[in-house]
């Protein structure tokens, strides 16, 4: 029986943990599953194509439990889905970060948070924006938040001496990676208390 795609996505997840993202090519993930190079190639032909559909699988199981079915936990929850999904391989923010993945699994996760604000009264404009201002929220944070986990973080307190930066050393005890949840939180918080109490569905140049 011929190696399958599911295979080669799983594969090259285990090569994207190993490794990191750059240590992620057709041949490495050949070499896992102890396949020629054209057996990845049949399924993907470029190493573009192989990181999309890896991208996908990340999200193939946030809608698998039930979700609430208020405004706006339903939305919350799916956004913490959404990190948490990512935060299970390594550099996999930045993998998807890079890519543009039009898969069944990203479509269906975007058309359910789509879905959740229209059934809360945004117009489809404010729908849609919305998805991507908390996707970018996702992947910025949550690609600080592994590059983190590979190297110290980035600002130590003896970069900003008081005399020259106290506003940055006065707040310098909430910008440590260890509070990466709360700072989620915080900035979905406010993405949504900033959205429009009500609005109906305006038209297409709304």
């Amino acid at each position: 029986m011929g190696t399958t795609q599911d295979e080669i996505v799983a594969a090259t997840l285990a090569v994207l943990d190993e490794h990191g993202l750059d240590g992620v090519t057709m041949r490495a993930v050949a070499a896992r599953l102890g396949v020629q190079h054209n057996t990845v190639r049949w399924h993907a032909s470029s190493k573009g194509r192989l990181l999309e559909l890896a991208s996908d699988e990340l999200l193939a199981h946030c809608l698998d439990e039930p979700l609430p079915e208020a405004f706006p936990d339903r939305l919350k929850e799916l956004s913490r889905r959404c990190r948490t999904a990512l935060l299970s391989h390594r550099d996999a923010a930045r993998m998807v970060a890079g890519v543009f993945a039009a898969e069944p699994h990203t479509l269906r996760y975007a058309d359910t948070v789509i879905a959740t604000l229209l059934a809360a009264g945004h117009s489809p404009r404010t729908a849609a924006w919305t998805h991507w201002t908390i996707f970018y929220l996702i992947l910025g944070l949550t690609q600080e938040q592994q590059a983190a986990q590979e190297a110290a973080p980035a600002l130590l307190p003896d970069q900003v001496p008081a005399d020259d930066y106290p506003a940055l050393v006065e707040v310098l005890p909430y910008c440590g990676p260890d509070s990466f949840d709360q700072r989620f939180d915080f900035a979905l918080g406010l993405i949504i208390a900033g959205l429009p109490r009500t609005e109906g569905h305006l038209g297409p140049g709304h």
